[in-house]
């Protein structure tokens, strides 16, 4: 039967930058990720306003043609 080790085998420093630059990467995904969701709220939120204000505008048009058969 064959001895077995009880060292413990350790990692190179290339698992430790290879780790270190995978974090990174996602640590910039995520900011990316972040900013275009935060540049999508805001459009939404643009397009909601603009989507009002043309249903008020046409809500008041209407009006307007009800009232000139008055």
């Amino acid at each position: 039967m064959a001895e077995r080790t009880t060292t413990k085998s350790k990692r190179g420093e290339g698992s430790k930058v290879a780790a270190k630059t995978a974090d990174n990467r996602l640590v910039a995904e995520n900011a990316r990720l972040s900013s275009e969701l935060a540049a999508a709220r805001s459009r939404i939120a643009e397009l909601e306003q603009k989507h009002a204000e043309i249903i008020n505008r046409i809500d008041w048009a209407i009006d307007s043609l009800h009232n000139l058969t008055d």
